[in-house]
């Protein structure tokens, strides 16, 4: 008998301590959750799971071991009931049962659950064994049937927000081309130095100079010497206004004298 109470007290000694160890956990936890929800992240939560769900193990793991005693066939008798307040029994309870009396025993010694939990317990047990096999088949299909296209419905969603999510980053231009165009317009990369033929190096690029017109003029003149010696003598006094005047720069008079002379020879 001594062994056996030895072993008990061993046993019941090693799963006060693990769930001592549970309790604080998930009181930490649940503070976690309570007090620092702004700053919790994910990662802590999966840490907290993991340490509670280890901690659950080692319990099941002592409740298990060939050397801890059945506990069920353990009776707690309740020795003593009073409705006064038990000190030490606040204690030991951290002041969640301040009396032990004829009102918390029930509900503190019960190893059946309540006979209303209970009874509802039994009626869908006997539901369950009113459903023939092949009811029980089609069910079964039916469920998994619904399950496959909500799971279908959800990757469909996350697919099309993925692929809307990376639509607007999409390059829509060629850096090549930007540089380039930047550099063209900013230093003028890649622009050709060309200037029209016939200009003179004193004249200024993309105008004739003033050789190029007194030539044209020269030619005018030899163009209308067939003309009369009066429309000759005007047209002269127009190239030298031009000359002496504005050097790079044709009087509008000039065309209109081209013109009539150029139709005199033909006149009779």
């Amino acid at each position: 008998m001594q062994r056996e109470e030895k072993q008990l007290e061993a046993s019941l000694d090693a799963l006060l301590s693990q769930v001592a160890d549970l309790k604080n956990s998930l009181g930490s936890f649940i503070y976690k959750l309570e007090n620092e929800y702004d700053r919790l992240t994910w990662p802590s939560v999966l840490d907290s799971f993991a340490l509670l769900s280890g901690q659950l193990n080692t319990l099941n793991k002592v409740l298990k071991h060939e050397k801890t005693p059945l506990f069920r066939n353990q009776v707690i008798i309740p020795l003593v009931l009073s409705p006064d307040r038990d000190e030490d029994l606040m204690r030991q309870t951290e002041g969640r049962v301040p009396v032990f009396s004829h009102e918390v025993v029930p509900d503190h010694l019960r190893t059946k659950p309540d006979p209303e939990v209970e009874e509802q317990e039994k009626q869908l047990t006997t539901d369950a064994a009113r459903i023939g096999a092949d009811v029980a088949q089609k069910q079964i299909q039916s469920l998994n049937k619904m399950c496959s296209n909500l799971l279908e419905k959800i990757s469909k969603e996350e697919r099309e927000s993925e692929s809307g999510g990376l639509r607007p980053n999409k390059q829509t231009f060629n850096p090549a081309d930007t540089n380039a165009l930047v550099a063209a317009v900013a230093f003028g990369k890649g622009l050709s130095n060309w200037r029209p033929s016939g200009t003179s190096g004193s004249g200024q690029p993309g105008q004739p100079g003033t050789g190029t017109i007194l030539a044209g003029a020269s030619g005018l003149q030899q163009v209308q010497m067939t003309g009369a010696p009066s429309q000759q003598q005007s047209i002269l006094s127009g190239v030298q206004m031009a000359q002496a005047g504005q050097p790079g720069k044709m009087p509008s008079g000039i065309k209109t004298n081209i013109k009539s002379a150029s139709m005199h020879p033909y006149q009779r």
